[in-house]
């Protein structure tokens, strides 16, 4: 039984909900520790904690998710029912984050409505991965699903990042009514998205005994050499950009002397390289599996990432340009670490007759949340060694200042490299993939 290709048309409306879940995802990681540490008024070492504190609790709800998911039975599907859900908990989420918030709202403040928006993102991104992995069953068809759904979180990130330069630069507002904006950009962009996604996307059902065992299903996925490569992979690629994202204003404006607009615009340029080079991964994965395209593509971030971080200051146009081109790996480790875990799932279902999808998805999610947990310990260290991000010009120490720079350059690099090193002897390979759904195709067609 072979799955119908999806159109240009279906894919774009699949990916619609990638714009506001990835202002999410952005803002998570980059503008919301750094607005409530300024602009809110917390102690830098109080967001870095409550951040982790939410990470680790949000943590353990993804298994519980999917494995709702997988025991899901609806005529909408499986996966549609609890991205809609995940919709009214995102827009209280983003109301009380981004708008209602003030300075001098306490931790608690933060901690209560940070949980609540982890929630209703887990549930988001969770079910539309799940909805991915039915689309397009091939292996290179897969790799094209995530391309779109990557393009679409790339085209989200760059729009949410605009927003706070554009209100700024057009006297709008300062950086924190940008984010108010922002705020508003993605309560009105939820139910559209959605919406569009649900009226033009169909939701195949992978047949399979229901799910079963409990824990001890969850805990016999890790015996699978796939599920391990990807999971290490899978955190020590997020740990590295998350640390990127944490420290990028604090890198920027101490050690290279640009300000709070001029780093915007140098993500911005990143983020947009990534666009680029989606299809590029695309690509090399058809050619080379998507095991070695992710391998290669680690590599040359690294060496993009350090050659771009370690240029001087001063010379805006040259960090520009340096910026894009470290960009263009940023898509391929999103696209195709989230395409493998799909074909793994088909591997599950050969060997048990059921379908694990979204509880294998809430792994992955898993760790990379702890990802970015381990993402801002950074900040508890710069706060060890004396930084303070709002103090006045020439008022950090410079072993303070070295630190900075010793976690934003050459941490995220060897991570980089580790994960490329990791990704050897990756088991399941392009030709192993295809002998496994010849093996599903030939069961779930044959006769009851």
């Amino acid at each position: 039984m072979t799955a119908p290709r999806r159109s240009n048309a279906v894919l774009a409306a699949f990916s619609g909900p990638c714009l506001p879940l990835a202002a999410f995802g952005v803002a998570l990681p980059v503008t919301l520790p750094e607005f409530y540490a300024t602009h809110v008024g917390l102690e830098l070492g109080v967001v870095a904690a409550v951040f982790m504190a939410v990470r680790l609790i949000d943590i353990a709800f993804d298994p519980f998710i999917g494995w709702g998911m997988d025991r899901t039975r609806t005529r909408l599907g499986r996966y549609r029912p609890w991205m809609a859900a995940s919709v009214p908990i995102l827009m209280l989420a983003a109301l009380m984050m981004f708008v209602m918030v003030g300075p001098g709202a306490p931790p608690a403040y933060l901690f209560a409505w940070l949980l609540v928006l982890y929630l209703g993102f887990s549930i988001g991104t969770l079910a539309q991965l799940g909805w991915a992995s039915v689309l397009a069953p091939q292996y290179d068809q897969r790799s094209r699903v995530y391309g779109w759904w990557q393009v679409f979180n790339i085209i989200g990130v760059i729009l949410i990042l605009v927003l706070p330069t554009v209100v700024i630069q057009t006297g709008l507002g300062d950086y924190a009514d940008g984010v108010r904006i922002m705020g508003w950009a993605i309560v009105a962009a939820l139910p559209l998205m959605f919406g569009l996604a649900f009226l033009a996307v169909p939701e195949p059902v992978n047949p399979g005994a229901p799910p079963h065992g409990g824990v001890s299903a969850y805990l016999a996925l890790f015996r699978l050499k796939t599920v391990r490569k990807l999971l290490a992979a899978d955190l020590l690629l997020g740990v590295a950009p998350g640390i990127t994202g944490a420290l990028v204003f604090f890198f920027f404006g101490w050690i290279k002397g640009y300000g709070h607009a001029e780093a915007s615009l140098l993500m911005l340029v990143y983020f947009v390289a990534g666009l680029f080079g989606a299809p590029i991964w695309t690509w090399l994965a058809v050619r080379i599996g998507k095991d070695r395209a992710l391998a290669v593509s680690s590599l040359i971030f690294a060496a993009a990432y350090v050659g771009a971080t370690l240029l001087p200051g001063g010379n805006f146009v040259l960090s520009l340009a340096a910026m894009f081109v470290a960009g263009l790996p940023y898509a391929a480790n999103l696209l195709l670490l989230r395409a493998m875990m799909a074909d793994a799932g088909d591997e599950v279902r050969l060997e048990t007759g059921v379908d694990r999808t979204g509880l294998m998805f809430s792994i992955l999610s898993a760790t990379t949340k702890l990802g970015h947990v381990f993402a801002l310990v950074p900040y508890a260290l710069l706060q060890a060694v004396g930084f303070r991000p709002d103090a006045v010009p020439g008022g950090n120490s410079p072993q303070a200042l070295l630190a900075l720079q010793v976690l934003f350059i050459a941490v995220p690099a060897v991570l980089m490299v580790a994960a490329a090193w990791v990704l050897r002897g990756y088991p399941l390979t392009p030709a192993r993939h295809d002998a496994i759904r010849a093996a599903l195709d030939a069961r779930d067609g044959a006769p009851a």
